[in-house]
């Protein structure tokens, strides 16, 4: 008797566990799902920014702009980067509509011809102004723009992270896959690795002092690192004077904005 009582209690538990139990890729998924529930309802942002190129022997250029974000709900983020600094970029600008589940349109305004060139969606994993960032790395990580696998928990600097390893659904994309350390209680990237379409490693991507605004809810970086593995090229990234919900508007992110941004 006491054996079938046993049985009763513990089959229960034997049935509803396979449907409890959760594969790598459906972990990685919930995980990115949520990493991108955490940082939404922030509205717009504006910041400053300095960008600064690293060629083999360490010599450097510094570039600055300044960017403005719309968020999106139900596709993909719009964005507008100016560049101000030197004068052989100054007016440039750059619009990207990101899409979930299409190509982005992104332009790119040259003043010096006034004209507006379209990025072509085969282009995008072209070098951004000469920067160790490709056009498609310059658009907003929609969560269906992946497809995932959780492959680890791991120490990073001496934080707990997930590690995640993403797939684009891009056919053009420049990347047959993504590593991305993600910190456990910021919910943010630490780090990504890049890996081109031979499948090996070409970038890797550094995340450094995040900080925290509106009151807590949105957490940003201060500084960003970009390294090509394979030439031994870099470049920095910072942000400034951030800002939000300052009341930009789809106006701001129209084919106009880019003459108007000048």
């Amino acid at each position: 008797m006491r054996s079938w009582m046993l049985w009763l209690l513990i089959s229960p538990l034997l049935l509803v566990q396979p449907a409890l139990a959760e594969t790598p890729e459906e972990k990685g998924l919930r995980l990115a799902q949520e990493a991108d529930r955490r940082d939404s309802g922030w509205g717009d942002e504006s910041s400053t920014m300095v960008m600064v190129l690293r060629n083999k022997r360490g010599d450097e250029s510094r570039r600055e702009m300044r960017s403005q974000i719309l968020e999106v709900t139900g596709d993909g983020d719009k964005s507008l980067i100016v560049f101000e600094s030197p004068s052989d970029v100054k007016g440039t600008a750059f619009l990207s509509f990101t899409h979930a589940l299409e190509p982005d349109d992104q332009w790119l305004y040259l003043p010096a011809l006034k004209r507006v060139k379209r990025i072509s969606s085969r282009n995008k994993s072209g070098p951004f102004m000469g920067s160790e960032f490709a056009y498609e790395d310059m658009s907003s990580q929609e969560v269906e723009k992946y497809t995932y696998k959780w492959l680890r928990d791991e120490a990073l600097d001496g934080r707990d992270t997930y590690v995640i390893e993403r797939y684009p659904a891009y056919e053009f994309s420049g990347y047959t896959r993504q590593v991305v350390w993600m910190d456990k209680a910021m919910w943010r990237p630490l780090k990504v690795e890049f890996y081109d379409r031979k499948d090996d490693l070409l970038k890797t991507l550094l995340f450094h002092d995040y900080n925290t605004y509106l009151d807590g809810a949105v957490r940003r970086p201060d500084r960003a690192e970009m390294e090509n593995r394979q030439t031994g090229k870099s470049t920095t990234l910072e942000w400034r004077d951030y800002a939000f919900k300052t009341g930009l508007t789809e106006r701001d992110f129209d084919r106009n904005a880019l003459k108007r941004a000048r």
